[in-house]
């Protein structure tokens, strides 16, 4: 059995990503705040087939965190992939712009975003590193690569998750783990656009990524997915 763990699971890129490896034979453990729609999406996968199971939990509650991960761990024998999307936050918290930018402005998203991180990943490694396997992945947008001011805060704790990430991936790499690290940057909005002059993109166009990273690009560090001219993924 093989499992993958969807932290900040939703209907969009979450649920495409359950659907990509379930369709692969993955056991599909989703977590969110969100019992009742977690159970509509374990519907959803349900009814095509795909064995998956609903952990509510708080991201900003590190104890519920960890304790849904290792129940998830529980049920489907291990996890065996950790994906954890700390996207769509817009709307929950302000959007400030660098000189506007207060410590308050963004202690949530350093919260809701590295440190969530950072606790989901050390329910899951240790397992990992007495299996000798497992694949850690990590969602931003794009503002972590190249900053935009209108969303200064947001993107300075990404662009910390991205930094984390990516050295996570060179330690496990170096010290021969067979573990892979990554980070997955989205240089588009996802179904509808949020932000003006961002594109946005299909969340079937994105979820490749996450399947190659754990498969065959598994010495990559990061994988960033932008639409060309024509409105065509490239990753």
């Amino acid at each position: 059995m093989t499992s993958i763990a969807i932290v900040g699971a939703g209907p969009q890129l979450g649920l495409t990503i359950a659907r990509t490896f379930g369709s692969q034979g993955f056991d599909v453990a989703l977590i969110s705040r969100n019992r009742a729609k977690l159970d509509g999406l374990v519907g959803e996968l349900a009814a095509e087939g795909i064995n998956a199971g609903a952990f509510p939990a708080d991201i900003l509650d590190r104890n519920a965190l960890t304790q849904a991960l290792k129940d998830a761990a529980v049920q489907f024998g291990g996890i065996d992939v950790l994906e954890y999307s700390p996207v769509g936050t817009f709307g929950i918290t302000a959007l400030t712009a660098p000189a506007e930018t207060e410590p308050s402005h963004v202690e949530f998203e350093m919260n809701f975003q590295l440190y969530g991180a950072i606790a989901a990943t050390q329910a899951v490694l240790p397992a990992m590193r007495e299996a000798g396997a497992g694949t850690l992945l990590y969602t931003t947008g794009a503002g972590s690569i190249w900053p935009d001011p209108r969303v200064a805060n947001v993107n300075a704790a990404a662009a910390a998750l991205r930094n984390w990430a990516m050295n996570l991936h060179k330690e496990l790499a170096d010290a021969g783990t067979g573990i892979q690290a990554a980070h997955v940057g989205i240089d588009a909005s996802i179904g509808v656009s949020v932000i003006p002059g961002v594109e946005a993109a299909r969340p079937e166009q994105i979820a490749p990524l996450y399947w190659e990273l754990h498969t065959t690009r598994r010495d990559e560090a990061e994988l960033v997915f932008k639409l060309d001219a024509e409105g065509f993924p490239r990753g």
